[in-house]
């Protein structure tokens, strides 16, 4: 007998479909409901990243008092009437206007073409014929290498971050510097780019910097005994700021601060620039800050009288531009750094401190140093420069600090013993990078312009990082050219004037051997 099969049920697609609409409906009605506190929390999220971007950069001096406030502000919310329901309904809305959907508009047009162009100008540099997969290639799409591109108001780019290939050799400096002018020359010249290399992703981060202020003027800034500031930085390259005035406001800046005496690894220092580049104007602010707890001895190879406004005032030993009295005042400095390391290990063996004069500062401003050499060697005198070498060796003990300054022209003429012993490096003016290399003992981290301000630089202390430099303005206040404005900030820095003297007088034993 034939067994009859079993009844099938029946379906159909339509309950299922039913349900995941159900589903659909109530996910969208339940993102509805919940999308305030959504925004809210996405708002939230992102002010606590900034405020973690912002503390990381922030100073270590300034975090101790940024906490006292934000405490004290907390304090007094609470105390106020309503204050933490208050406190916490503007949370919500800084979380809620913070969190709210802003579609980034893309690069237009004109952006895009830029863009495009300078992919295909990198497309040499980062690809090979032998690469199956090539992330730069003739006619590919900039978008793929090319990420988080940033503009200016007249359509350059001031922000970047490229992808490279892993097999480019990221290493080698000159592969690099090749990358950074082609990004200099395509990106507009004129400006300074800072480039970070990721090599672990294999990522080049690309930044417009923004010009260093140049509206800061001499004036008494805010420093400890021993410590000289040699100008101005970028803010997240130091961890202290200093108050400048700045006309009738005052505001924090970033200082390179110079430390000399005894316990400093860089007692002397070496700027070189181009003429005109600010090198005379730097010598002249640190023998102004030197004046507030020092004595100034000052050779001026130019001879043009740059340094007139320090004749006759106390503390300034000597002022001189004659090859003579260039000579008898290096020879003098000479003799007294012996005297001082004699005085000061004649007191330490008695058990004694070092007398008050082994103690006080005393600063050698040498300015063209070269001139001076060539015309020692002219009328066959001793050049100069040989008379620097006890107080660059032993300055640092007896409290002498020399600070030598010439052009790139004349590096070469500086005795070995000049360019070993002042380790505090400053480059001024327009240089290529390897003249800044060479000066410095590093690259920039910068690509240098060829047109700054005077007294824009580069500045290095020692074996340390190398920081983008601006010099406070410290003109000649004599020079006609002048501002007033500037005029009356230097002359109100300078001791007050006294008789024309002569040098100090020498211990008597050099004395007895003069």
């Amino acid at each position: 007998m034939a067994r009859r099969p079993l009844p099938r049920i029946v379906t159909t697609g339509a309950p299922m479909a039913r349900i995941r609409a159900a589903g659909r409906t109530t996910a969208r009605t339940t993102m509805d409901v919940l999308h305030p506190l959504v925004v809210v929390l996405r708002g939230l999220r992102r002010l606590a990243s900034a405020g973690r971007r912002r503390w990381s950069v922030t100073p270590k001096d300034r975090r101790g008092p940024a906490l006292f406030m934000a405490a004290a502000g907390a304090v007094l919310v609470a105390l106020m009437p309503y204050g933490p329901v208050l406190a916490l309904l503007g949370l919500m809305a800084a979380g809620a206007w913070a969190g709210r959907d802003r579609a980034e508009a893309g690069p237009d047009e004109a952006e895009t073409g830029r863009l495009q162009i300078l992919y295909e100008a990198l497309v040499p540099y980062f690809s090979t014929a032998d690469d199956p997969s090539p992330l730069y290639a003739h006619g590919g799409d900039w978008q793929q290498a090319l990420s988080g591109p940033e503009f200016d108001d007249t359509g350059r780019i001031v922000r970047l971050q490229l992808r490279y290939p892993p097999y480019f050799n990221d290493g080698d400096p000159l592969s690099r510097a090749r990358i950074e002018q082609l990004l200099h020359a395509k990106c507009g010249r004129g400006r300074e780019y800072l480039f970070d290399w990721d090599e672990e992703l294999n990522e080049l981060g690309m930044t417009v910097l923004a010009p260093l202020p140049t509206d800061i003027r001499a004036q008494r800034f805010v420093t400890s005994p021993g410590e000289t500031v040699l100008g101005f930085t970028d803010l997240c390259d130091v961890q202290r700021t200093i108050p400048v005035a700045v006309g009738d406001t005052t505001r924090d800046a970033a200082p390179v601060v110079w430390r000399t005496g005894p316990r400093s690894t860089e007692p002397h220092l070496l700027a070189v620039g181009q003429p005109g580049c600010g090198t005379t104007t730097l010598l002249r602010s640190l023998a102004l800050q030197a004046l507030e707890h020092g004595e100034v001895l000052v050779v001026d190879g130019n001879g043009t009288g740059e340094y007139a406004c320090l004749l006759g005032r106390v503390g300034v030993l000597a002022v001189e531009s004659g090859l003579v009295g260039a000579l008898a005042s290096l020879e003098w400095a000479a003799h007294e750094t012996e005297r001082r390391l004699i005085a000061a290990h004649q007191a330490r063996r008695l058990g004694r401190p070092a007398p008050d004069d082994t103690r006080r500062q005393l600063w050698i401003i040498l300015d063209r140093p070269s001139v001076l050499s060539h015309l020692a060697a002219a009328e066959g005198r001793t050049d100069p420069q040989q008379l620097l070498r006890i107080p660059l060796r032993h300055g640092r003990a007896a409290h002498v600090t020399v600070c030598v300054a010439d052009q790139f022209d004349s590096v070469e003429s500086l005795t070995e013993t000049v360019r070993s012993h002042t380790r505090a490096r400053v480059v001024l003016g327009p240089a290529t990078a390897d003249q800044a290399g060479a000066v410095l003992e590093a690259p920039p981290h910068t690509t240098p312009c060829a047109h700054v301000p005077p007294g824009r630089g580069y500045a290095r202390l020692g074996a340390g990082p190398v920081h983008r430099l601006q010099v406070p303005a410290t003109p000649d206040p004599y020079e006609d050219t002048t501002s007033e404005a500037d005029r009356q900030a230097v002359l109100g820095l300078l001791p007050e004037r006294t008789e024309l003297g002569v040098l100090a007088q020498p211990s008597p034993a050099h004395a007895a051997d003069g």
